[in-house]
């Protein structure tokens, strides 16, 4: 008797299960799943706004003689390149100088690390804009103490341009990554550095030979979501640049943006282009793995 009843009580928390989850997984499906497969068909058209015609593929082949995507692209890279590792570096540096025990003060020098992640997109997007401007508070300020005889043109030179958008999302996202830098540290135990300072094993000794290789984990997940919010990179420079000057700036997302908002619709395309960056997320974050694996 308990037998037989056993299998129907099991359908019974079964079908419960699923009806727990329903909601979930219908909204799931209405707000990712489609969108995703709507895209992945889009990207199979092109036209102007919703007048479109099936091109199969031809999207692809316009991608490799579209001069505008592949300045994005190699923009993109740039940025991914240059600002990821100084963003990494700095934030496990920061977390070091965190983690010392004699250190006063802890709790506020944190608070103003992490200030920059919490704080509105456009409106610091906007104070940098002011910032770097020809006449703005840097250019004044380098003045002042005789680094420089004329202003640099930060928005209006296409390498100076470029750093601003680094400095920008750098001073942003450096103390996001610090905080788990920070939290992995704080888990390791003491008596590792005791024995290594026992031994005369310098800090900086220390720092490479221990901590590093304890983070490993924490290192490539924040190696991957940097890199995927890189990639995705829009906000600034959207708001500090426009893409300029001379599209020098221009990244893929605000490519996107541009063939759907601004130019003459062509969603088709724009998804294709969207694409991209999902491949190059899943080839890079594949690499890093595959790099970490190998390392252990």
């Amino acid at each position: 008797m308990g037998q037989a009843a056993r299998p129907a009580s099991r359908r019974f928390y079964d079908i419960n299960g699923w009806c727990f989850v329903s909601a979930a997984l219908a909204l799931i499906a209405a707000f990712m799943v489609y969108p995703i497969c709507q895209s992945l068909w889009m990207s199979l058209h092109s036209g102007q706004g919703t007048v479109t015609e099936f091109v199969g593929l031809g999207n692809i082949g316009r991608l490799t003689s579209d001069p505008i995507f592949i300045k994005a692209l190699s923009n993109t890279f740039v940025f991914l390149i240059v600002q990821v590792p100084i963003m990494i570096v700095l934030a496990l540096v920061m977390a070091s100088c965190l983690n010392m025990p004699n250190l006063k003060a802890k709790g506020i020098i944190r608070t103003i690390i992490f200030l920059p992640c919490v704080t509105s997109l456009v409106a610091y997007s906007v104070l940098f804009k002011s910032m770097f401007s020809y006449d703005g508070v840097i250019n004044s300020t380098l003045a002042y103490l005789g680094l420089i005889s004329e202003p640099i043109p930060w928005l209006s030179d296409p390498f100076w341009a470029k750093v601003v958008i680094i400095i920008a999302v750098t001073w942003r996202w450096t103390g996001y990554n610090m905080i788990f830098y920070l939290a992995a540290m704080q888990n390791i135990d003491k008596s590792i550095y005791e024995a290594a300072r026992i031994d005369g094993i310098s800090a900086f000794r220390r720092f490479i030979s221990i901590t590093i290789p304890m983070l490993k984990p924490v290192i490539l997940f924040t190696t991957v979501t940097s890199t995927i919010g890189t990639l995705q990179l829009f906000d600034e420079a959207m708001n500090i640049t426009s893409g300029g000057p001379s599209d020098s700036t221009l990244t893929l997302s605000l490519y996107i943006y541009n063939l759907s908002f601004k130019f003459v619709p062509n969603f088709g395309y724009a998804a294709t282009v969207s694409y991209v960056i999902v491949i190059l997320v899943a080839i890079l974050a594949f690499i890093q793995f595959y790099a970490a694996r190998e390392r252990e």
